[in-house]
């Protein structure tokens, strides 16, 4: 527990806001999902995404099984204005079943008024005057009026045959218009509005002749139109007065198949819902959702089955063969008659093929649903989403993350598409919604948090590296610390030589001058090469490498930086001598090892700084390098932590405060890099200090003498020459082991 506890304590209060937002974010999609919510425009992108995959899964190609015959512009000349006399219906029908041989007949148009023929007037009106006792007139009449009895004849010609007639159920007008039949079933009386599909407040049906004379009916009103007027989805079931009514659709599929029964399974839930959890046409089980409707499966764009128009189909001009055994759908692409719809693959759309479609659908068990439990599906799915982007998000850059991101939305648009090809349609606008706005609120989260980093940094250490560096630190602050902490690390130290009789010799106001134009460019050129500066001592500098930011070639990167400090202070003295000011050198001190670093002081002023021998070391070498007659002296463990350079052993010696010898070197420049003349002299004198520590003065002596010859101004050699002047007359123990004891700093 209390190490729980201390881990809470732990997560920072930008962290605990970034896990509350995307909390709150998770909360909003979910009570989206769960319909708690609406949000309009998550709908519309939803409703979008289904038109796209509609399309790219669209099968296209002609579905020769079932036929439009087509009340087209053709047909409407041909015979005239819509609706068009009963007779002509029966005409119509007869021609179908009769020569064409179809197998079934749907209406996607209802008959709802009675047809009467004007000369059916005029011949009752006779019959009732002079004529009605005149024999011959009589039995015209009754010959006349068996063939104006248009509605009759209508009837008769779909009596006992394949028909299905349409019909119309009216959302919240409750005047009923005719007498529906054809219920597939009726409901138990605690189930009378319980179940959450359609239920119509009226309908428009077809005139009684009419109805009782058809093997079946189906609706072709559409109450699951979206709210943007497209047919997406298609009610196969209504509720009317306690009885369960087919689409057009659904019937005339049943009645194609032989007339096969209609059922519903009814599911309740632990909770008391009620919801449909399919249609059964005959041994197949229809999928629909909890509406009872399902996704019209739009095999492509219009006229994806085969159109005649009935005109021709009367002339019998048609091939059999294109008809016989076929499924009929009669409805209309006349613009006039207004039946044209919005559909996901195009508008406008006739709207007798999306019920061709759903039939087609139906044939093959090709029908796109989404099941109730798909709530539950996409709620955990979400929830998946949202541990998987708060674990990860914040721990990756922004490249790595807007990858991961992406693989997200292809993994829950492969799921739709999955599911998708097995006939369930799931919803993925929120779960990729919810992916974007974690994704975003992560990067803006870590944008803002690294912009507090680098000001925090910038505070704490501007002083002491350069942005850039501050810029690195903030990608990794964990690794960044004030506290003091033991670290291997290179300390350098430069002074001016001889600054006390420069400083009289330039006047104050412009030694100040002078001084800022020398520390600003050895500045740079510390920066430059990933160094810290730790202080400015009057006319000298402490820097370090390896702190506060990590830096595996600390050693190198410090000798370089102290090889190129040298070079600018020769750019520097040609400035100097325009202005006038006297010329200038330094000496630089490197030492690595281990230190102490961190933020060190009192209550009153704190300072990052490196504590430690190896520091103390290092300001000892830079004061030796005047004796020395070198600009640069490194330490051994300096020089081994650098492979491409080379260096000229110059002594062995005890620092002042130090018993232990330490072996120093000067460097001479990258090793593939140096002349070969520098090469020799360096052998040289690697063997005149070979003979040197055995004591042998006078071989050591020559050979120092030749390499002073060669190169005058170096006044290693001339130190060297010294020493064996004093050892001749104060000659060291025979044990001597070449050290040379400095007792001044």
């Amino acid at each position: 527990m209390r190490k729980f506890m201390l881990l809470f304590r732990r997560i920072s209060a930008s962290t605990w806001l970034r896990l509350a937002l995307s909390l709150v974010l998770l909360i909003v999609m979910m009570m989206q999902v769960v319909g708690k919510i609406n949000i309009p425009f998550l709908q519309r992108i939803e409703r979008n995404a289904y038109d796209v995959h509609v399309k790219a899964s669209m099968i296209n190609g002609i579905d020769d099984r079932i036929v439009i015959a087509d009340i087209d512009e053709t047909s409407l000349q041909a015979i005239g204005h819509w609706p068009w006399r009963r007779d002509v219906m029966a005409e119509v029908v007869d021609t179908l079943f009769k020569h064409y041989k179809i197998n079934a007949l749907g209406f996607d148009s209802t008959f709802p008024e009675v047809t009467t023929s004007d000369a059916v007037a005029v011949l009752e009106k006779l019959s009732q005057g002079p004529l009605s006792e005149n024999a011959d007139f009589i039995a015209a009449r009754d010959g006349m009026m068996d063939k104006l009895k248009y509605d009759e004849m209508f009837a008769k010609a779909i009596r006992n045959r394949k028909v299905v007639l349409g019909y119309v159920f009216n959302p919240s007008d409750e005047v009923p218009l005719n007498t529906l039949s054809h219920a597939f079933a009726d409901l138990p009386n605690d189930l009378h509005k319980q179940l959450p599909i359609p239920q119509p407040a009226g309908y428009t049906a077809n005139i009684p002749i009419l109805h009782q004379n058809a093997l079946s009916a189906g609706f072709f009103d559409n109450p699951e139109l979206d709210e943007d007027g497209i047919f997406r989805r298609i009610a196969l079931v209504q509720e009317y007065d306690g009885k369960l009514y087919p689409s057009l659709a659904l019937a005339l599929t049943s009645m194609a198949m032989g007339g096969v029964d209609i059922d519903v399974d009814v599911r309740q839930a632990d909770d008391g819902f009620l919801s449909i959890a399919g249609v059964k046409l005959g041994d197949y089980s229809i999928p629909v959702d909890a509406h009872g409707a399902v996704y019209v499966p739009y095999r492509g764009k219009s006229f994806s089955f085969p159109y005649f128009s009935i005109s021709e189909l009367l002339k019998r001009d048609i091939p059999i063969e294109k008809l016989k055994g076929k499924i009929v759908l009669m409805g209309t692409t006349a613009a006039g008659l207004q039946d044209m719809r919005s559909t996901p693959v195009e508008s406008p759309y006739p709207g007798v093929e999306v019920h061709a479609n759903a039939i087609a659908g139906l044939l093959d068990g090709r029908i796109l649903h989404m099941p109730d439990y798909m709530v539950a599906v996409e709620a955990i799915l979400m929830l998946l989403i949202w541990l998987i982007a708060t674990l990860l998000f914040p721990r990756l850059s922004v490249v790595v993350g807007t990858m991961s991101a992406a693989i997200l939305i292809v993994a829950v648009i492969s799921l739709r598409s999955y599911l998708w090809s097995s006939g369930i349609v799931m919803p993925v606008t929120a779960a990729v919604l919810l992916i974007v706005s974690l994704f975003v609120l992560n990067v803006v989260f870590g944008y803002l948090q690294e912009a507090h980093t680098k000001r925090i940094l910038a505070r704490q250490f501007g002083q002491y590296v350069p942005p850039e560096l501050v810029a690195e630190m903030a990608e990794s602050p964990g690794q960044i610390t004030m506290e003091g902490q033991a670290r291997e690390l290179t300390v350098l130290f430069s002074d001016v030589r001889g600054f006390t009789s420069l400083s009289e010799k330039v006047p104050p106001k412009e030694l100040s001058a002078l001084m800022n134009q020398l520390l600003t460019p050895l500045t740079q050129v510390i920066h430059k090469q990933r160094g810290t500066i730790d202080k400015y001592m009057g006319d000298a500098i402490m820097a370090f490498w390896g702190a506060p930011l990590e830096d595996l070639k600390h050693a190198r990167n410090a000798l370089f930086a102290a090889m190129q400090m040298q070079e600018e202070i020769a750019r520097v003295n040609i400035d100097f001598a325009k202005k006038k000011w006297p010329e200038i050198s330094i000496g630089i001190g490197l030492n690595t090892g281990v230190m102490s670093v961190g933020n060190m002081g009192s209550q009153f002023r704190m300072a990052y700084t490196v504590l430690g021998d190896a520091v103390n070391l290092g300001s000892r070498l830079e004061g030796l390098t005047k004796l020395y007659g070198v600009s640069i002296i490194v330490s051994e463990s300096t020089k081994n932590a650098i492979a491409d350079v080379a260096f000229r052993e110059i002594d062995r010696v005890r620092v002042k405060g130090k018993d232990t010898p330490v072996t120093i070197y000067e460097p001479l420049g990258l090793a593939d890099r140096i002349d070969p003349e520098l090469k020799q002299r360096v052998v040289k004198f690697v063997n005149a200090m070979t003979h040197y520590r055995s004591q042998h003065w006078d071989v050591a002596e020559s050979r120092l003498a030749e390499l002073q010859k060669e190169e005058p101004e170096q006044g290693l050699y001339h130190l060297y020459l010294e020493r064996i002047t004093f050892y001749r007359k104060n000659p060291p123990p025979p044990d001597w082991d070449g050290v040379f004891t400095h007792q001044t700093k």
